[in-house]
């Protein structure tokens, strides 16, 4: 079953293919696709995980980030062919 990821970035639906082993995250993955340097995001990343252990916190972080440089409706999409 192969995997497609399914993101709209600054207003345009795109849908490219998906390896769970080759990005960190679906969010990643769509930033990679675009071309888009995530060097700063990775170190505030590190950042908010060391000094919470919220998960929701961490969460709203990557959400308002992503948001932020464009993206939106990030999302797996399975496909059963």
């Amino acid at each position: 079953m192969a995997l497609k990821l399914q993101y709209t970035y600054k207003g345009h639906t795109k849908v490219v293919g998906y390896a769970n082993d080759k990005h960190h995250s679906m969010f990643e993955a769509a930033a990679a696709a675009e071309g888009l340097d995530l060097k700063r995001y990775q170190m505030l990343e590190q950042q908010v995980q060391m000094s919470t252990r919220d998960k929701k916190a961490h969460r709203d972080f990557r959400d308002n980030y992503f948001r932020d440089l464009g993206f939106s409706d990030i999302q797996v999409i399975r496909d059963e062919a």
